[in-house]
């Protein structure tokens, strides 16, 4: 079982930057951090896509309603397969929403009401290497991996080298709030093509998280599940984790097609 600190560690990439506005816009923090290069006249942002008829889906069952969402294999295959096979399994029945962050994310899957694994964890859905792709953006609904730490010995890990590692654990988006300052900050990255920035201020979401974590998928369906499930009422415990002081749980996930979801 993972500590209580390594645990919030865990969570710690979603947190700050989803607080981080001033210091790194969403543009310049792809291509100064991560090294990634988004090629702008390719690029699909295949979130705002009505899903095809199909396409795998989950339908995320929760004690306060239920959210449904299109997976992409074809960018993020190893979430997906991970995330797929534990749905199935039944390994995310009558798990708890462990984490609500006002109005940005919650934090699910958690054998335990406080966010650690539990003793029956399975060992190989800890260990999925990170896939980021530059038609998948931290847009309001999105499903996301929650990250565990860094692959890799000591020397690996400090040269940055070290690829990051996700676990079973997964985070659905809401948004952060779009002040007029902040929307400027947006446009302002790239003026001479604004499409992204135009689709986060249009359907909100977390900017500063862009090409940061593995997105996996995107909610159609719910979005007022996902407004109720990130304000709870929440008791704020050490390392500022906050937790929902109610038992709100994640009932069962069903994989299925979009058009064949019930």
């Amino acid at each position: 079982m993972l500590s209580r600190r390594v645990r919030y560690l865990l969570m710690g990439l979603v947190v700050a930057s989803a607080f981080s506005f001033a210091a790194v816009s969403c543009m310049s923090y792809m291509g100064n951090q991560t090294g990634n290069y988004i090629d702008m006249e390719n690029l699909e942002l295949v979130q705002t896509e009505t899903p095809e008829d199909d396409a795998p889906v989950a339908v995320i069952k929760t004690s306060l309603g239920d959210i449904k969402a299109v997976l992409y294999p074809e960018y993020a295959p190893n979430a997906v397969a991970s995330f797929t096979r534990l749905a199935e399994s039944g390994y995310y029945d009558n798990t708890y929403v462990f984490q609500s962050e006002p109005g940005v994310y919650f934090g699910a899957g958690s054998a335990t009401k406080n966010g650690n694994l539990g003793d029956n964890y399975d060992e190989e859905a800890e260990n999925v290497e990170q896939e980021l792709h530059q038609n998948l953006w931290p847009f309001r609904g999105a499903l996301c991996s929650m990250s565990t730490g860094k692959k890799g010995g000591f020397f690996k890990k400090l040269s940055g080298k070290a690829p990051t590692i996700n676990g079973s654990r997964f985070a659905v988006l809401n948004s952060v709030e779009f002040t007029d300052e902040f929307k400027q900050e947006l446009l302002e990255t790239n003026k001479d093509n604004t499409i992204i920035a135009d689709t986060f201020i249009e359907l909100g979401g977390v900017p500063n998280l862009s090409q940061q974590i593995t997105i996996f998928g995107q909610t159609y369906e719910g979005f007022d599940v996902i407004d109720k499930l990130t304000s709870l009422e929440v008791s704020e415990e050490e390392d500022d984790m906050k937790i929902p002081v109610d038992d709100i749980m994640i009932e069962t996930i069903e994989i299925s097609t979009y058009g064949e979801e019930k």
